[in-house]
């Protein structure tokens, strides 16, 4: 008897582990939405006070849900936090689904990239001025109503905006106080103020990648919880 009830546990640990994991529908298949294009990116953390994760990217294929590939990806050094509720300057990466409108970078597009990439001046910000009208958009010179205090410049950031795209957080009717320039883009020395980073190759993978045809979107979560990459 004791000798099938132990073998009773190992079958249900199995079944709970590898063998598992690996009958388990793909991430994209288990949530809610996933932009309702063919390619999808998901950034998923183990809760939201982690600062790291894995970035997978992934292809539509004959109805299914495919992996492209996968990297190891940094989050906010303060982890993440819903992106509805989310506030600026807490150095939390925001959680949610959304689209990727442009590439950018200080250095060329990498060869095959189709997205629209726009390449960075001497002139480029991003302006996180609450008070103005460019409020978390690109600009050429710093409009006046937009402090260099409450803006990056993209040149003092060689290593990570090398190649970047844009997240559509707060992005197409901005709140103010809710947040500004959130990219995917290359990795710096450790955790991002907010953005999702990954290696440099990583970062020139999915700019090869990505199809603007096929809609890609990101979407942004955690294991479980009410921050669960499954509920967006």
């Amino acid at each position: 008897m004791r000798t099938l009830l132990a073998l009773g546990a190992v079958l249900c640990s199995l079944a709970q582990g590898p063998m598992a994991e690996a009958t388990r529908a793909p991430l994209p298949a288990r949530m809610a939405d996933t932009g309702g294009g063919a390619q999808l990116i998901t950034a998923e953390a183990a809760g939201v006070r982690a600062t790291t994760g894995t970035l997978t990217w992934w292809d539509r294929r004959d109805g299914r849900w495919v992996r492209a590939g996968s990297a190891p990806a940094r989050f906010g050094a303060k982890g993440l936090a819903e992106g509805t509720t989310r506030r600026q300057g807490t150095n939390t990466t925001p959680t949610g689904l959304y689209r990727l409108p442009y590439a950018f970078g200080i250095a060329p597009a990498p060869a095959g990239t189709a997205y629209r990439y726009a390449r960075v001046t001497g002139r480029s910000w991003w302006c996180q001025d609450n008070a103005s009208r460019a409020y978390n958009r690109w600009v050429e010179g710093l409009p006046r109503d937009c402090r260099a205090a409450e803006a990056e410049r993209l040149t003092a950031y060689r290593t990570q905006y090398a190649h970047a795209l844009v997240i559509g957080f707060n992005y197409d009717r901005p709140v103010r106080g809710r947040g500004a320039g959130i990219f995917l883009h290359v990795n710096g020395h450790g955790a991002t103020a907010g953005c999702v980073s990954v290696p440099a190759e990583a970062m020139r993978r999915i700019l090869r990648w990505a199809d603007p045809d096929r809609r890609p979107h990101i979407a942004v979560g955690t294991r479980g919880g009410p921050t669960a990459i499954t509920r967006y």
